[in-house]
């Protein structure tokens, strides 16, 4: 059986998931922060920050007993280079298309 890596393109396509990534990256926050603010559970907050950390786009701070989460800039750039190649090659391959079409070749 093949496995997957989690990645940023899968992670963010759960909307609770993609919510609490864009609030963690307008400021750094813990869980409880997030939960009071989201329509989830704690636990479930805590879950979705999980598989954020685990997908490299969020990392965490021990402050006391708490952990604060923000944005991991490595992560972070590492997906946007991601999907500027994959824009990159998607809109090549339909520059190419729109070309055909319009000299009408196939």
């Amino acid at each position: 059986m093949e496995t997957y890596e989690l990645d940023g393109w899968g992670v963010l396509g759960d909307r609770t998931r993609r919510t609490i990534f864009e609030r963690i990256a307008e400021r750094a926050q813990t869980v409880g922060e997030l939960a009071a603010t989201m329509p989830v559970s704690r636990p479930a907050v805590s879950q979705h920050v999980k598989v954020l950390k685990d997908a490299g786009l969020v990392v965490d701070q021990p402050v006391g007993n708490r952990r604060i989460y923000r944005v991991d800039p490595e992560g972070l750039a590492a997906f946007r280079a991601q999907l500027d190649s994959f824009w990159t090659k998607t809109l090549a391959v339909y520059k190419q298309s729109a070309d055909q079409d319009d000299t009408g070749e196939t």
